[in-house]
């Protein structure tokens, strides 16, 4: 007596606690006192962007310890700039040795989210070259590519003699059109620029030729020492508008590391470039806000280039010393490009670039099929089960059909306990479980015939058959268990997820098989006096 009342307040307890996890699915607006949780659905079915990242330690001369350590901080960096980007439930965990695999269910804005993901943050403040380096960085490329024009092929579609018949970039008295074009390869770099008093400025269409020649470790070597070249910030209301190209001092004055906070401010006053227009604000600690007065001490009326991954966001000319260690970043930005940017430096620089490897978008539509098609096979299951058990079982089959409505509740209330995710390969994971949840039942019903069949009463039949099956089923049972513990072990993303739902599913109905269905069994068949079953 003391064992069924165990056996009854432990069931109570499972349905309870299955009920009030699994109702939120099934009503909506539940009092306040219900909880909060929500079965998450996974990106195949919700939609949304997978993105695999190999974290480039080839340039980095490290021991593999190092660049175990590299990966980690990249892992963790991430992790930090998508829980600030605000994707409900992200997927962020390591894919092999120094690979990151990414999951953001329910995103839309998917190219914001690879600008978030891979920009490495190397926040620089970088002063412009003198005059004399600009020069003689313009007379160095346009003699290397004249004399090398065919190595880049590319640069047939630059035209030569656009805008370069009244340059003086070299600080000549006079340039003839004739001298350009006693050869046709010559000032080609400076065409390219469409240099005109010293400031380059690129035309869109050629602004793929630049990058290939940047790119190109011979052309980087005939860059003087000391100077570097990089293009303005891509403007956004006019993606097609040229883009200023500066030439830069290589070392920087001051970087993101001194950097103590970003946020997001609106300009005020009247000048027509900042007012009502959103700008990052800057904040350096103590040893970054001394570094910063001395640079605007020492290099008034100059122009500081703040530089982000290589590209020059802004370039304010210094008018006074500034003190208390803070800057800001203006341009033309929108709200979300200052908020993302902000989430970028607020977590810091990556350690090591990342290239990302494979990219996949799912659309909403996709994944409301995906749903659709995946609970109409599982119905469709579990009616043909459910059939089949109170055909061949009859009355004893709706024990087991019961049995089975309320394991495939209990793994989803457990999948909302545990905050765990609802994929496609879970789905199928529920719906293998639909008939290994039976085959218990069935187990026990074709035990519970033979000692009905070799004259033994209901009620001892009913006991044998239990007692006598349950070592048969406890070990089909954990041995399917530890396969899918090993899946979970050693698999990844989809794999992980069918693990799961099997898991669940196996534990449910061994429950539901041998405790749930004996208590039927006992409050509507041997606790009444019966000279035949069912079953």
């Amino acid at each position: 007596m003391k064992n069924k009342k165990i056996r009854s307040l432990i069931i109570a307890v499972v349905l309870l606690v299955t009920l009030y996890f699994i109702a939120p699915l099934l009503v909506p607006n539940l009092p306040s006192f219900w909880t909060s949780k929500r079965l998450k659905l996974g990106l195949d079915l919700q939609g949304g962007m997978q993105v695999l990242l190999e974290v480039d330690c080839s340039k980095l001369n490290i021991s593999e310890k190092k660049k175990e350590e590299v990966v980690k901080t990249a892992l963790e960096i991430i992790r930090n700039r998508i829980d600030q980007f605000g994707v409900a439930e992200p997927l962020i965990q390591r894919a092999g040795k120094d690979r990151i695999i990414i999951q953001l269910p329910g995103l839309k804005n998917f190219g914001r989210a690879k600008d978030l993901i891979g920009k490495t943050a190397l926040l620089e403040f970088k002063l412009f070259a003198d005059k004399d380096q600009i020069k003689a960085t313009y007379a160095k490329l346009d003699k290397y590519l004249q004399e090398n024009f065919d190595k880049y092929p590319f640069l047939k579609k630059v035209q030569e003699t656009d805008n370069v018949d009244n340059v003086d970039v070299l600080g000549n008295d006079e340039v003839k059109s004739d001298s350009l074009n006693k050869d046709e390869h010559a000032n080609i770099f400076t065409s390219l620029l469409s240099a005109n008093d010293l400031q380059g400025n690129i035309e869109y269409k050629d602004i793929s030729i630049f990058k290939n020649l940047l790119k190109d470790d011979d052309f980087k070597k005939q860059i003087p020492a000391g100077v570097q070249l990089a293009l303005g910030k891509e403007d956004k209301k006019d993606p097609y508008a040229a883009r200023p190209v500066y030439f830069l001092r290589e070392r920087a004055e001051l970087t993101g590391k001194y950097l103590e906070n970003a946020s997001v401010k609106i300009g005020s006053g009247y000048d027509p470039k900042t007012a009502g227009k959103p700008y990052v604000s800057l904040k350096f600690n103590k040893a970054g806000a001394k570094r910063f007065e001395n640079i605007t001490a020492q290099n008034l009326k100059k122009p500081l280039a703040i530089v982000l991954d290589g590209i020059v966001h802004s370039a304010p000319v210094i008018q006074d010393r500034i003190r208390g260690g803070e800057a800001s970043i203006t341009g033309t930005f929108t709200l979300a490009e200052c908020q993302d940017l902000v989430i970028i430096l607020k977590a810091g620089k990556l350690p090591a670039p990342v290239n990302i490897i494979e990219e996949r978008t799912v659309g909403p539509t996709l994944g409301s099929d995906s749903i659709k098609a995946g609970v109409l096979s599982a119905i469709i299951g579990l009616i043909i089960v459910a059939l089949f058990m109170i055909i061949y079982y009859g009355f004893s089959g709706l024990f087991a059909d019961f049995a089975l409505l309320i394991n495939i509740g209990f793994i989803l209330a457990v999948m909302t306990m545990l905050d765990g995710t609802l994929t496609m390969p879970g789905i199928a994971g529920m719906i293998l479980t639909i008939g290994m949840a039976v085959d218990a039942n069935v187990l026990i019903f074709e035990r519970i015939r033979e000692e009905l069949g070799a004259g033994k009463t209901v009620r001892s039949a009913v006991d044998a058959g239990f007692s006598r099956a349950i070592v048969t089923i406890l070990d089909a049972n954990i041995t399917t268990l530890i396969t899918a513990l090993v899946l979970y072990q050693f698999g990844t993303g989809p794999i992980k997820g069918f693990a799961v739902t099997l898991s669940i599913g196996i534990i449910g109905s061994m429950f539901s098989a041998i405790v749930l269905v004996k208590a039927l069994f006992d409050g509507f068949v041997t606790n009444v006096k019966r000279d035949k079953l069912s079953i």
